[in-house]
């Protein structure tokens, strides 16, 4: 039977293995909450592109309306239902 030699581990080599397992167990650590806040701005820039959408196609749609309610027509019948004219020989056109 052959002996066996006893491995010593000694007080430096004790401490860089617990070094190096700790600094593994922080940069893990590290990692899931990184990946975590970063998956949460994600979230949160996608529900803001969103709401910019839904912001821009109302307001699309408001300038239609304003469109609608400033033709030319659409006056023409406001002044009329007022009682007003439209009076062509009024009109002075000024060139330079």
């Amino acid at each position: 039977m052959a002996k066996r030699k006893k491995i010593k581990i000694t007080r430096g080599e004790k401490l860089l293995y617990t070094g190096a397992i700790l600094s593994f167990l922080g940069t893990l650590l590290v990692q899931v909450f990184c990946g975590a806040s970063v998956g949460h701005l994600n979230m949160s820039v996608e529900m803001l592109k969103y709401n910019i959408d839904s912001q821009e196609k109302k307001n699309e749609s408001l300038v239609m309306q304003v469109n609608e309610l400033t033709a030319f027509d659409k006056v023409k019948d406001v002044v009329a239902d007022m009682g007003l004219a439209y009076n062509n020989e009024n009109i002075i056109v000024v060139d330079e």
